[in-house]
């Protein structure tokens, strides 16, 4: 069965890591359409595995950087 996924909302600070409960940053969809979330940390620490399962990765990591977040118009 495929089909399009729906688009990701951004993630706010009520998403918070299925490890440790921190706020997320990275939003991983399972085939089965399930999700985890993860912190910064629990996302790298599990991204081999985590990228042998996923359908999408939602990693908005770069927000965590100074001026990450910033939007910069052409």
């Amino acid at each position: 069965m495929t089909g399009a996924l729906a688009p990701s909302r951004p993630l706010n600070a009520m998403d918070l890591c299925d490890r440790c409960g921190a706020q997320a940053y990275v939003r991983v969809v399972l085939p089965d359409s399930g999700e985890l979330l993860f912190c910064a940390h629990h996302s790298r620490q599990h991204a081999e595995a985590l990228a042998k399962v996923a359908v999408e990765i939602q990693d908005e990591t770069e927000r965590l950087s100074p001026g990450g977040g910033t939007r910069r118009d052409a």
